[in-house]
């Protein structure tokens, strides 16, 4: 439990960035699953204009701290291989 002011007032702003980090992840895991869904459905083209619009959301919760720079180009690269894979 916090007891000084200065561990009250970060134990608020831990909760904010949680909350926002949390929005972020999860809209982020939107997109991947709608790249995801189009590779189950075998629909390159599909698949190739989610991934165009995932990677920006990908690298852009990189710059937010959500994710660490490898982890997302990893990610971009399993996603795009197996885009590429389907035609």
């Amino acid at each position: 439990m916090a007891n000084t002011p200065q561990s009250k007032k970060r134990a608020r702003q831990s909760e904010r960035r949680f909350a926002v980090n949390k929005m972020r992840r999860s809209r982020i895991r939107t997109y991947l699953r709608k790249v995801e869904e189009a590779l189950a459905a075998g629909d390159q083209t599909a698949a190739a204009e989610a991934l165009k619009a995932a990677q920006p959301e990908l690298m852009r919760g990189v710059t937010k701290g959500v994710f660490h720079k490898n982890t997302a180009s990893r990610k971009i690269s399993r996603l795009a291989s197996r885009v590429k894979s389907l035609g």
